[in-house]
């Protein structure tokens, strides 16, 4: 089983920062397309930023100068910097691992943005 272990969410007030961690086993973190979904109650899964073909970054439009994807190769890490957090950010935020067919999902940490 592989396991995705997510790190980082809480709580932050409109406006603030978080940084949220993935760490990955080496053979997954080094093969496979890392990412970030996010899905709020009552909406579905979302992208929000992932890794591509040729190291190339995709974001959701909505987080787009807000929030960065990173990777930290030496400790099979993925991070999401978030920026300028907004009330309709608020979600649980999974970590994906892809490499079609195959996909692999974190268990979810929970992004609260409130004042």
């Amino acid at each position: 089983q592989v396991q995705l272990v997510e790190s980082g969410g809480g709580l932050v007030q409109p406006g603030g920062s978080l940084r949220l961690s993935c760490a990955a086993p080496e053979n997954i973190f080094s093969r496979y397309f890392m990412g970030w979904y996010r899905q709020a109650p009552g909406k579905q899964r979302q992208l929000v930023a992932t890794f591509s073909s040729g190291g190339r970054t995709n974001y959701a439009t909505s987080v787009k100068g807000r929030f960065t994807i990173s990777r930290d190769n030496a400790k099979n890490t993925v991070h999401l910097q978030m920026n300028s957090l907004k009330p309709e950010d608020a979600a649980v935020y999974y970590c994906n691992a892809h490499w079609p067919p195959y996909e692999y999902w974190g268990q979810g940490t929970q992004v609260t943005v409130s004042s």
